[in-house]
């Protein structure tokens, strides 16, 4: 019984680690843990949650096993947080048990979509932001080239694991100095809109939303880190503009 327990709280604790660490919120975190304990079992889950790291507890009669687990960003990826979801819906209907459910947790790869993909998406749409702010397809066209550029920058920066801070703030630099040209060239009708549009990919959406989710279910720990995190993106992102602009001397849309 002991040995069961503890293959269950391992498989609990690695699927909240795997959820916790591509971008799920809060209270899914828990509820996942909670549910796939139960299906596997045990009396009981109770999960804790911070920033980087998790502390799940089974319990099976009067006797309790308690885990933790250290939550790297691994960075959003609903592929991996949608299988986890089905491997618990399938432990709940009784087609997968414990030791089934294990091999498919392990089997989980958190694919991506093709970069240059990424990019070509990227650049339309900060390029149609341009475009529904007024610019002609000359700003439409700077704008599509100054995020595809920005965000081949922001590709080369992530796969090689710096800190995300640098990485939106050397991001930020580089599109803004690209979309700069525009308004130093008097390219199209209203060039700064390029400056303003080509930057819309390094707004830190998904983690503000999930702050504010998170705080609003009770996990207000939480939802004060990921706020932090997505305010000091936020900032290196405004440091990397300012610094492009006090260097081409263009200072655009925020005259």
């Amino acid at each position: 019984m002991a040995s069961q327990q503890r293959a269950i709280s391992r498989l609990v604790a690695q699927a909240g680690q795997i959820l916790l660490a591509h971008g799920a919120e809060s209270t899914l975190v828990g509820d996942i843990m909670r549910r796939i304990g139960i299906a596997s079992g045990v009396d009981e889950v109770e999960v804790a949650l911070s920033a980087n790291s998790l502390v799940v507890t089974t319990r099976i009669a009067d006797h309790c096993i308690t885990t933790t687990r250290s939550c790297a960003d691994r960075g959003i990826n609903m592929r991996a947080i949608t299988q986890i979801q089905r491997i618990c819906i399938m432990m709940e209907k009784g087609i997968l048990d414990c030791s089934l459910a294990q091999r498919k947790l392990n089997a989980i790869s958190p694919e991506r979509y093709n970069r240059w993909l990424v990019v070509v998406m990227i650049g339309l749409s900060c390029a149609s932001f341009s475009r529904l702010a007024g610019g002609d397809w000359n700003v439409f066209a700077m704008t599509f080239i100054a995020s595809a550029t920005g965000m081949i920058v922001r590709q080369e920066i992530g796969h090689r694991h710096f800190n995300p801070l640098l990485n939106f703030a050397i991001t930020a630099f580089v599109t803004t100095l690209v979309s700069a040209q525009a308004v130093m060239h008097g390219i199209g009708n209203q060039p700064t809109i390029a400056m303003a549009s080509s930057v819309l990919m390094l707004v830190p959406g998904f983690p503000l939303i999930n702050s504010v989710a998170d705080m609003l279910k009770g996990h207000i720990n939480m939802g004060i880190a990921r706020f932090t995190m997505a305010s000091l993106l936020t900032l290196a992102t405004s440091l990397g503009i300012v610094g492009a602009m006090s260097l081409t001397g263009v200072w655009g849309w925020i005259n």
